[in-house]
């Protein structure tokens, strides 16, 4: 007979294994000697031994569904709970409990795990609905379509939930997605619409401007050219396949005759300036009649200019109000010099200042009594009064004395 720790042979060739329970037949051994059974049921224990640390490598270290390693831990539990195998049997049995329990924690991780990941999914997917939502009312159709678009790539990439809940957010989600397009499918429908009216306005304007290109009526043609440009602003923009092409037309149409009235008033420019010179040597020649000494001849003189300044023509419009000052100064001039002179000359008027001047110079001498007469007799109230208006009547009588020396009195 022959034995080691965990098992032994019989003299009948059967052989044992320990376990906690007691010997538990092997298998009989006829072949070779008890120590060649031995050794071989030995191997058939080093074999298990490899399996189950295989298996406890796989559950550790790759992603065996718990259902796998749960067969797998069946299918070794029932070759050792066989008794084919001369080794430390339940010590296998205690490992296979322990990787049980092991799986089994690792189901409730994952099971945990798939929680936590379906409600970070339902999260994310309500935050991709709520923004969704928000897009389809913006009227930024280009960045708002570019973000539904990402937004739908997001989606594809996040897990699914269960189906009643996916479903629900899908709906809300596409309906969202749907809304902007229509949205924005409408907005371009209306702004087609718009551009088409604007093509049709713009194609008017254009007609009209090309009609005027020839126009001479140079004051008129140039503010109905900015009507037209106000009138081309207010109508938007046309189509881009037909908006640059009116506008060249436009514009050119208006560059025709904006061209040919530069050349025109050029040349009314370079005659306009030497009537300038022409009127400024007249202005001087009037300015030489002053101070009027000989007024029928400065007059007569005056008269002969302005028959000759009249004759010139059109000056630049910046230049002509001091040039014009210049004459109306001279002619200012003779007039006030003949209103002296007639004065001066008026019988009537004279006359009329003479008697004006003595009843002032009366009541001022009478003035000068009544206050002379108050202060003798202490009344310096009635005094002082009269004193101020003795005041106003002098100044008066000054002004009537000063009148009266321009008849040469």
């Amino acid at each position: 007979m022959s034995s080691d720790p965990w098992g032994r042979v019989d003299e009948t060739g059967t052989v044992y294994v320990r376990t906690a329970d007691g010997e538990r037949v092997v298998g009989s051994w006829q072949a070779g000697s008890p120590d060649e059974a031995l050794a071989y049921f030995e191997r058939k224990y080093e074999g298990l031994v490899v399996e189950i640390g295989l298996l406890e490598r796989r559950v550790r270290t790759t992603d065996l569904s718990a259902k796998d390693a749960q067969t797998a831990i069946g299918h070794l539990r029932e070759q050792v709970d066989a008794h084919h195998a001369v080794g430390d049997l339940d010590a296998l049995r205690t490992r296979l409990d322990k990787l049980v329990e092991t799986v089994d924690a690792r189901r409730e991780e994952r099971k945990a795990q798939r929680a936590r990941q379906s409600d970070e999914a339902r999260s994310a997917k309500e935050s991709l609905v709520a923004e969704a939502e928000e897009l389809a009312r913006s009227e930024q159709w280009r960045v708002a379509g570019e973000r539904l678009r990402a937004l739908v790539d997001t989606w594809k990439g996040l897990p699914r939930l269960d189906r009643k809940s996916d479903d629900e957010l899908w709906h809300r989600f596409s309906h969202a997605r749907s809304s902007f397009s229509k949205r924005r499918k409408a907005h371009f429908a209306q702004l087609d619409a718009q551009r088409e009216e604007a093509r049709r306005i713009k194609e008017r304007l254009v007609t009209e401007a090309e009609s005027l290109s020839g126009s001479t009526d140079w004051g008129g043609t140039a503010a109905r050219y900015r009507e037209l440009m106000a009138d081309w602003k207010a109508a938007g923009r046309a189509q881009r396949e037909h908006e640059d092409d009116l506008w060249n037309r436009f514009r050119g149409a208006q560059d025709v005759f904006f061209a040919a009235r530069s050349s025109v008033f050029a040349e009314r420019d370079a005659e306009q300036t030497e009537n300038l010179k022409l009127k400024e040597e007249l202005a001087g020649e009037a300015e030489k009649l002053l101070p009027v000494g000989d007024l029928k001849a400065a007059r007569a003189a005056f008269r002969a200019i302005n028959e000759r300044w009249e004759a010139i023509g059109h000056v630049p419009r910046d230049a002509r109000p001091k040039v014009e000052g210049r004459m109306h100064a001279v002619e200012r001039a003779l007039q006030d010099s003949e209103e002296t002179e007639w004065r001066r000359t008026n019988p009537e008027a004279r006359a009329r200042a003479e008697g004006l001047t003595g009843q002032l110079q009366a009541a001022v001498d009478k003035l000068h009594q009544q206050i002379e007469t108050a202060r003798t007799a202490g009344n310096t109230a009635r005094a002082d009064k009269l004193q101020q208006e003795l005041a106003g009547r002098q100044a008066l009588l000054d002004q009537a004395l000063k009148g009266l020396r321009e008849f040469g009195g």
